[in-house]
């Protein structure tokens, strides 16, 4: 664990446990029976971000009269103790399975434990619980709008500079390659620490998104994912690359080429200028004499293979870039604008 997710985790520890005492303190000062129960109902509601705790806050409510409907009708019907709490456990399950609204089963098995210690289902007991429910997710809400989204914001930026970084570091090798040139270090395990990153990266996006109420930036999740692919395009070419047993002339062209498209892995470019050099470059070759020897045609096959993986990893780019809409276009100006203070 990092420093980052060290610091991550801390913070949210704080949250529970700060909205778990502010929750038990307000159930106590307004004299509410099971106080302690708001502070469980704040813990279990607390969560990364602020849309899946309004969700799931929005879900306990709506859950918490379908548990007081099928406690009452339940431990009112039965007199065996655990038995009517299995029933009760068992249908609430079922039910919150069936809507898709298995976090809340908890919280709702709590107050099911409340009415049938009671056995009261008078509107003031029920008011009673409803108000542990709402003190707690309103506490839960409330810590969560506590986000340094700002922060996170320019940690998703430097995490795009290093994406882009390792791509060119990963594409110069591989030029090194074609040149028969010594590596200190392995490019494929180089790629596959980057794809790990990525995910990470992308995760990192998500929840940044969530934690934004005044827009949605998925131009951050595109990008990482777009750069996603890219990584899984330089798996084909390394895979190509390293299949070729005598390198043909053509291929210091071809590294040359990928040196010279490297420079442009960039936020900002949009690789056209790079499509219509590798288009030349395929026209070029057919004008290459023929090869004399079988090693020769296979080297020179598989090096037109790279340059259509090096195509690919251009165009997902540019269509990237094609799609972006206007919210996503103004979240990379404001990318822009926040990597040049």
């Amino acid at each position: 664990m990092n420093k980052k997710q060290w610091k991550k985790m801390l913070m949210q520890a704080i949250k529970i446990a700060i909205g778990s005492c502010a929750a038990i303190y307000i159930s106590e000062t307004l004299n509410l029976q099971f106080a302690t129960s708001a502070g469980s109902i704040a813990l279990l509601t607390v969560l990364t971000t602020k849309w899946e705790t309004l969700k799931l806050a929005l879900f306990r409510v709506i859950t918490f009269f379908i548990s007081t409907a099928l406690a009452s009708a339940i431990f009112l019907g039965l007199n065996n103790d655990w038995g009517s709490y299995g029933i009760f456990v068992f249908l609430l399950v079922v039910i919150c399975e069936l809507l898709g609204l298995r976090s809340t089963v908890s919280v709702n098995a709590v107050i099911g434990t409340h009415y049938l210690t009671t056995m009261n289902f008078s509107k003031e007991f029920i008011l009673d619980e409803f108000m542990l429910v709402l003190i707690g997710i309103s506490i839960s809400i409330i810590l969560n709008l506590f986000h340094a989204n700002e922060s996170r914001k320019k940690d998703i930026i430097k995490n795009m500079r290093d994406t882009e970084e390792g791509l060119q570091t990963a594409l110069r090798n591989l030029a090194a390659y074609l040149r028969n040139e010594q590596l200190e270090r392995n490019v494929w395990d180089d790629i596959c620490k980057l794809e790990k990153e990525i995910e990470h990266f992308i995760h990192d996006a998500c929840e940044y998104q969530n934690n934004t109420f005044y827009s949605h930036p998925e131009y951050y999740i595109d990008y990482f994912e777009m750069r996603m692919k890219q990584c899984n395009v330089l798996h084909n070419l390394h895979y190509e690359i390293k299949k070729i047993r005598s390198m043909p002339e053509q291929a210091s062209i071809v590294a040359n080429y990928i040196l010279y498209m490297a420079n442009y892995v960039i936020e900002v470019n949009i690789p056209v200028l790079q499509l219509e050099r590798l288009k030349q470059i395929f026209q070029d070759m057919k004008k290459e004499a023929l090869p004399v020897s079988r090693e020769e045609f296979e080297s020179r096959a598989i090096l037109y293979h790279i340059l259509m993986d090096l195509e690919e990893f251009l165009i997902v780019k540019k269509r990237f870039v094609e799609e972006l809409d206007e919210t996503k276009k103004k979240t990379y100006w404001d990318t822009q604008t926040m990597q040049n203070e």
